[in-house]
Protein backbone atom coordinates (compact mmCIF):
# COMPACT_ATOMS: atom_id res chain seq x y z
CA UNK A 1 0.00 0.00 0.00
CA UNK A 2 2.85 2.37 0.82
CA UNK A 3 4.42 1.67 -2.57
CA UNK A 4 1.11 2.35 -4.30
CA UNK A 5 0.71 5.62 -2.39
CA UNK A 6 4.26 6.67 -3.28
CA UNK A 7 3.60 5.77 -6.89
CA UNK A 8 0.45 7.87 -6.88
CA UNK A 9 2.34 10.86 -5.48
CA UNK A 10 4.98 10.44 -8.18
CA UNK A 11 2.31 10.42 -10.88
CA UNK A 12 0.69 13.55 -9.42
CA UNK A 13 4.08 15.25 -9.38
CA UNK A 14 4.64 14.37 -13.03
CA UNK A 15 1.19 15.69 -13.94
CA UNK A 16 1.86 18.98 -12.16
CA UNK A 17 5.26 19.25 -13.82
CA UNK A 18 3.70 18.69 -17.25
CA UNK A 19 1.03 21.34 -16.77
CA UNK A 20 3.53 23.78 -15.25
CA UNK A 21 5.63 23.44 -18.41
CA UNK A 22 2.49 23.89 -20.52
CA UNK A 23 1.48 27.21 -18.91
CA UNK A 24 3.92 29.56 -20.72
CA UNK A 25 3.38 27.91 -24.11
CA UNK A 26 -0.40 27.87 -23.80
CA UNK A 27 -0.34 31.49 -22.65
CA UNK A 28 1.82 32.49 -25.62
CA UNK A 29 -0.45 30.64 -28.06
CA UNK A 30 -3.48 32.30 -26.53
CA UNK A 31 -2.02 35.82 -26.64
CA UNK A 32 -0.76 35.54 -30.23
CA UNK A 33 -3.92 33.92 -31.62
CA UNK A 34 -6.18 36.40 -29.79
CA UNK A 35 -4.36 39.45 -31.10
CA UNK A 36 -4.08 37.99 -34.61
CA UNK A 37 -7.82 37.32 -34.68
CA UNK A 38 -8.52 40.93 -33.72
CA UNK A 39 -6.12 42.25 -36.36
CA UNK A 40 -7.62 40.01 -39.04
CA UNK A 41 -11.17 41.06 -38.15
CA UNK A 42 -10.71 44.84 -37.84
CA UNK A 43 -9.11 47.68 -39.76
CA UNK A 44 -6.61 50.16 -38.37
CA UNK A 45 -9.33 52.81 -38.39
CA UNK A 46 -11.65 50.60 -36.33
CA UNK A 47 -8.91 50.08 -33.74
CA UNK A 48 -7.90 53.74 -33.50
CA UNK A 49 -11.35 55.29 -33.79
CA UNK A 50 -12.42 54.62 -30.15
CA UNK A 51 -9.36 56.51 -28.91
CA UNK A 52 -10.67 59.83 -30.19
CA UNK A 53 -12.65 60.30 -26.95
CA UNK A 54 -9.87 61.55 -24.69
CA UNK A 55 -12.03 61.63 -21.55
CA UNK A 56 -12.81 57.94 -21.94
CA UNK A 57 -9.11 57.20 -22.39
CA UNK A 58 -8.12 59.24 -19.33
CA UNK A 59 -10.82 57.53 -17.28
CA UNK A 60 -9.56 54.09 -18.32
CA UNK A 61 -6.00 55.02 -17.39
CA UNK A 62 -7.13 56.37 -14.02
CA UNK A 63 -9.10 53.21 -13.26
CA UNK A 64 -6.18 50.95 -14.16
CA UNK A 65 -3.26 52.90 -12.72
CA UNK A 66 -4.80 54.84 -9.83
CA UNK A 67 -7.86 52.98 -8.57
CA UNK A 68 -6.53 49.44 -9.09
CA UNK A 69 -3.17 49.93 -7.31
CA UNK A 70 -4.94 52.00 -4.66
CA UNK A 71 -7.47 49.23 -4.01
CA UNK A 72 -4.68 46.65 -3.83
CA UNK A 73 -2.88 48.77 -1.23
CA UNK A 74 -6.04 49.20 0.85
CA UNK A 75 -6.80 45.47 0.79
CA UNK A 76 -3.27 44.40 1.72
CA UNK A 77 -3.46 46.70 4.74
CA UNK A 78 -7.01 45.73 5.74
CA UNK A 79 -6.26 41.99 5.54
CA UNK A 80 -2.79 42.47 7.06
CA UNK A 81 -1.23 40.23 4.41
CA UNK A 82 2.21 38.75 4.85
CA UNK A 83 4.90 40.73 3.02
CA UNK A 84 5.25 38.34 0.03
CA UNK A 85 1.48 38.16 -0.49
CA UNK A 86 1.17 41.93 -0.11
CA UNK A 87 3.85 42.50 -2.75
CA UNK A 88 2.18 40.01 -5.09
CA UNK A 89 -1.22 41.71 -4.82
CA UNK A 90 0.31 45.15 -5.37
CA UNK A 91 2.15 43.91 -8.47
CA UNK A 92 -1.09 42.57 -9.90
CA UNK A 93 -2.80 45.87 -9.12
CA UNK A 94 -0.05 47.76 -10.93
CA UNK A 95 -0.10 45.71 -14.15
CA UNK A 96 -2.85 46.34 -16.72
CA UNK A 97 -3.54 45.26 -20.28
CA UNK A 98 -3.95 41.48 -20.64
CA UNK A 99 -4.71 39.56 -23.83
CA UNK A 100 -7.42 37.67 -21.92
CA UNK A 101 -9.52 40.82 -22.27
CA UNK A 102 -10.13 39.98 -25.94
CA UNK A 103 -11.69 36.61 -25.13
CA UNK A 104 -13.70 38.04 -22.23
CA UNK A 105 -15.02 40.80 -24.51
CA UNK A 106 -16.02 38.18 -27.08
CA UNK A 107 -17.81 36.12 -24.43
CA UNK A 108 -19.64 39.24 -23.21
CA UNK A 109 -20.51 40.22 -26.79
CA UNK A 110 -18.70 43.49 -26.14
CA UNK A 111 -16.86 45.82 -28.50
CA UNK A 112 -13.74 43.79 -29.36
CA UNK A 113 -12.23 46.63 -31.39
CA UNK A 114 -12.44 48.90 -28.35
CA UNK A 115 -10.91 46.14 -26.22
CA UNK A 116 -7.96 46.01 -28.62
CA UNK A 117 -7.68 49.81 -28.53
CA UNK A 118 -7.62 49.66 -24.75
CA UNK A 119 -4.83 47.08 -24.80
CA UNK A 120 -2.80 49.23 -27.19
CA UNK A 121 -2.84 51.97 -24.52
CA UNK A 122 -2.54 49.87 -21.37
CA UNK A 123 0.39 47.65 -22.38
CA UNK A 124 3.01 50.42 -22.88
CA UNK A 125 1.63 52.31 -19.87
CA UNK A 126 2.08 49.18 -17.75
CA UNK A 127 5.74 48.95 -18.74
CA UNK A 128 6.31 52.58 -17.71
CA UNK A 129 4.22 52.32 -14.53
CA UNK A 130 5.91 49.16 -13.27
CA UNK A 131 9.35 50.59 -14.04
CA UNK A 132 8.78 53.94 -12.31
CA UNK A 133 6.20 53.44 -9.56
CA UNK A 134 6.85 49.93 -8.22
CA UNK A 135 10.49 50.67 -7.17
CA UNK A 136 9.18 53.69 -5.24
CA UNK A 137 6.38 51.73 -3.55
CA UNK A 138 8.60 48.69 -2.92
CA UNK A 139 12.13 50.02 -2.27
CA UNK A 140 13.89 46.69 -2.85
CA UNK A 141 12.28 46.24 -6.29
CA UNK A 142 14.56 46.61 -9.29
CA UNK A 143 12.27 46.43 -12.31
CA UNK A 144 13.69 45.97 -15.81
CA UNK A 145 11.52 47.80 -18.32
CA UNK A 146 12.95 45.79 -21.21
CA UNK A 147 12.29 42.47 -19.46
CA UNK A 148 8.63 43.46 -19.21
CA UNK A 149 8.29 45.20 -22.57
CA UNK A 150 9.87 42.61 -24.88
CA UNK A 151 7.54 39.65 -24.14
CA UNK A 152 4.47 41.91 -24.15
CA UNK A 153 5.40 43.51 -27.46
CA UNK A 154 6.24 40.17 -29.09
CA UNK A 155 3.12 38.37 -27.85
CA UNK A 156 0.52 41.17 -28.12
CA UNK A 157 1.47 44.32 -30.01
CA UNK A 158 3.37 42.61 -32.84
CA UNK A 159 0.64 40.01 -33.62
CA UNK A 160 -1.99 42.77 -33.60
CA UNK A 161 0.10 44.87 -36.00
CA UNK A 162 0.70 41.83 -38.21
CA UNK A 163 -3.02 41.04 -38.33
CA UNK A 164 -3.87 44.64 -39.26
CA UNK A 165 -1.16 44.62 -41.94
CA UNK A 166 -2.44 41.37 -43.47
CA UNK A 167 -6.01 42.67 -43.46
CA UNK A 168 -4.92 45.81 -45.30
CA UNK A 169 -3.08 43.78 -47.97
CA UNK A 170 -5.30 40.69 -48.24
CA UNK A 171 -8.74 41.40 -46.75
CA UNK A 172 -10.33 38.20 -48.10
CA UNK A 173 -7.64 36.02 -46.51
CA UNK A 174 -7.90 37.95 -43.24
CA UNK A 175 -11.68 37.54 -43.16
CA UNK A 176 -11.40 33.77 -43.55
CA UNK A 177 -8.47 33.47 -41.12
CA UNK A 178 -10.08 35.50 -38.30
CA UNK A 179 -12.55 32.78 -37.14
CA UNK A 180 -9.79 30.16 -37.31
CA UNK A 181 -7.57 32.22 -35.01
CA UNK A 182 -10.54 32.85 -32.74
CA UNK A 183 -11.09 29.09 -32.37
CA UNK A 184 -7.38 28.58 -31.66
CA UNK A 185 -7.62 31.28 -28.99
CA UNK A 186 -10.63 29.54 -27.42
CA UNK A 187 -8.80 26.20 -27.21
CA UNK A 188 -5.69 27.93 -25.85
CA UNK A 189 -7.79 29.74 -23.26
CA UNK A 190 -9.10 26.44 -21.89
CA UNK A 191 -5.56 25.04 -21.89
CA UNK A 192 -4.26 28.05 -19.96
CA UNK A 193 -7.00 27.85 -17.35
CA UNK A 194 -6.65 24.09 -16.77
CA UNK A 195 -2.85 24.14 -16.73
CA UNK A 196 -2.66 27.04 -14.24
CA UNK A 197 -5.12 25.38 -11.86
CA UNK A 198 -3.50 21.93 -12.04
CA UNK A 199 0.08 23.22 -11.85
CA UNK A 200 -0.66 25.37 -8.80
CA UNK A 201 -3.23 23.25 -7.00
CA UNK A 202 -1.16 22.91 -3.83
CA UNK A 203 -0.58 26.66 -3.57
CA UNK A 204 -4.25 27.37 -4.19
CA UNK A 205 -5.28 24.89 -1.51
CA UNK A 206 -2.85 26.07 1.17
CA UNK A 207 -2.58 29.84 0.72
CA UNK A 208 -5.16 30.64 3.38
CA UNK A 209 -8.37 32.62 3.69
CA UNK A 210 -7.01 36.18 3.96
CA UNK A 211 -4.98 36.23 0.71
CA UNK A 212 -7.79 34.49 -1.19
CA UNK A 213 -10.37 36.93 0.17
CA UNK A 214 -8.17 39.91 -0.68
CA UNK A 215 -7.69 38.61 -4.24
CA UNK A 216 -11.44 38.07 -4.66
CA UNK A 217 -12.36 41.52 -3.37
CA UNK A 218 -9.69 43.06 -5.57
CA UNK A 219 -11.13 41.47 -8.73
CA UNK A 220 -14.70 42.40 -7.81
CA UNK A 221 -13.68 45.91 -6.76
CA UNK A 222 -11.80 46.66 -9.97
CA UNK A 223 -14.66 45.23 -12.02
CA UNK A 224 -17.05 47.50 -10.15
CA UNK A 225 -14.90 50.59 -10.68
CA UNK A 226 -14.69 49.88 -14.41
CA UNK A 227 -18.44 49.33 -14.53
CA UNK A 228 -19.08 52.68 -12.84
CA UNK A 229 -16.65 54.33 -15.25
CA UNK A 230 -18.76 52.99 -18.11
CA UNK A 231 -22.03 54.52 -16.90
CA UNK A 232 -21.55 57.30 -19.45
CA UNK A 233 -20.69 54.82 -22.19
CA UNK A 234 -23.28 52.07 -21.89
CA UNK A 235 -22.20 50.27 -25.07
CA UNK A 236 -18.64 50.01 -23.72
CA UNK A 237 -19.47 49.39 -20.06
CA UNK A 238 -18.72 45.67 -20.11
CA UNK A 239 -15.33 46.12 -21.81
CA UNK A 240 -14.33 48.91 -19.42
CA UNK A 241 -15.26 46.75 -16.42
CA UNK A 242 -13.51 43.63 -17.72
CA UNK A 243 -10.50 45.66 -18.89
CA UNK A 244 -10.01 47.08 -15.40
CA UNK A 245 -10.48 43.77 -13.58
CA UNK A 246 -8.42 41.57 -15.92
CA UNK A 247 -4.85 42.36 -14.91
CA UNK A 248 -1.66 41.79 -16.87
CA UNK A 249 -0.43 38.66 -15.14
CA UNK A 250 2.44 38.22 -17.60
CA UNK A 251 3.98 41.55 -16.56
CA UNK A 252 3.37 40.88 -12.86
CA UNK A 253 4.97 37.44 -13.20
CA UNK A 254 8.09 38.89 -14.83
CA UNK A 255 8.62 41.23 -11.88
CA UNK A 256 7.74 38.52 -9.33
CA UNK A 257 10.25 36.02 -10.72
CA UNK A 258 13.10 38.40 -11.59
CA UNK A 259 12.97 40.71 -8.58
CA UNK A 260 11.45 38.60 -5.81
CA UNK A 261 12.78 35.14 -6.61
CA UNK A 262 13.80 34.69 -2.97
CA UNK A 263 10.19 35.29 -1.88
CA UNK A 264 8.13 32.52 -3.51
CA UNK A 265 5.00 33.83 -1.83
CA UNK A 266 5.01 36.77 -4.26
CA UNK A 267 4.56 34.51 -7.29
CA UNK A 268 2.04 32.37 -5.39
CA UNK A 269 -0.12 35.45 -4.73
CA UNK A 270 0.12 36.49 -8.38
CA UNK A 271 -0.96 32.97 -9.39
CA UNK A 272 -3.82 32.87 -6.89
CA UNK A 273 -5.12 36.22 -8.13
CA UNK A 274 -4.89 34.90 -11.70
CA UNK A 275 -7.06 31.89 -10.91
CA UNK A 276 -9.51 33.92 -8.83
CA UNK A 277 -9.79 36.41 -11.69
CA UNK A 278 -10.59 33.67 -14.19
CA UNK A 279 -13.15 32.05 -11.91
CA UNK A 280 -14.93 35.36 -11.24
CA UNK A 281 -14.63 37.10 -14.61
CA UNK A 282 -15.91 34.23 -16.76
CA UNK A 283 -19.39 34.24 -15.14
CA UNK A 284 -19.35 38.05 -15.06
CA UNK A 285 -18.66 38.02 -18.82
CA UNK A 286 -21.56 35.64 -19.35
CA UNK A 287 -23.74 37.89 -17.21
CA UNK A 288 -22.78 40.90 -19.32
CA UNK A 289 -23.63 38.87 -22.43
CA UNK A 290 -27.06 38.04 -21.04
CA UNK A 291 -27.62 41.70 -20.14
CA UNK A 292 -26.67 42.83 -23.65
CA UNK A 293 -29.07 40.28 -25.13
CA UNK A 294 -31.90 41.48 -22.89
CA UNK A 295 -31.29 45.13 -23.81
CA UNK A 296 -31.31 44.22 -27.50
CA UNK A 297 -34.54 42.24 -27.07
CA UNK A 298 -36.28 45.13 -25.27
CA UNK A 299 -35.20 47.64 -27.92
CA UNK A 300 -36.58 45.47 -30.71
CA UNK A 301 -39.66 44.15 -28.91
Amino acid sequence: MICAFAGGLAILHEVRTFFAALVPWATLAFAVSSMLSVGFAHSVREILWPLRRWRRVVGSLAANFVLAPGLAYILLRVFDLDVPHAIGLFLVGSAAGASFLIKLAQIARGDVAFAASLLAILVPCTVVFLSLVVPVAIPRAEVSAMAIAIPLVLSMILPLALGLFVRALAPNFATSAAPVMSRVASVSFVAVFVSIVVANWTELWTIGVRPAAAASLFILGTFGSGWLLGLRYRHLQDVLALGTAQRNIAAATVVATQTFGDLPGVLVMVTVTTVVGMVLLLPLSLGARWGARERFRRRHA
